[in-house]
């Protein structure tokens, strides 16, 4: 018996997911996985010290919050410029 127009796309749409199994991207490496864990956890940091921020009364409390929120982006921007580094690697923006 012929084979009907839909099974021949059903038998594209197989070869198209298996084509897409092997495009995977490979692993992160070891560094790649370290720079991702800490630029989140500078991340949640970042947010509980402006969360702390906008609720603190005290101006030298404010002052040193403001200082370590300083501190916390210029960690951040360092580490995401070293991760841009490598044209491998997508940057988000």
């Amino acid at each position: 018996m012929a084979r009907g127009w839909e099974s021949k796309s059903v038998d594209e749409q197989m070869a198209e997911a298996e084509r897409a199994r092997e495009e995977v991207a490979p692993p992160p490496s070891a560094e790649e996985r370290e720079r991702a864990a800490r630029l989140e956890a500078l991340t949640l940091d970042r947010a509980r010290t402006l969360q702390q921020l906008q609720t603190a009364c005290d101006r030298r409390y404010r002052a040193q919050l403001e200082a370590a929120l300083a501190h916390l982006d210029a960690a951040i921007a360092g580490l995401e410029r070293a991760g841009a580094g490598d044209p491998a690697k997508p940057t988000q923006t």
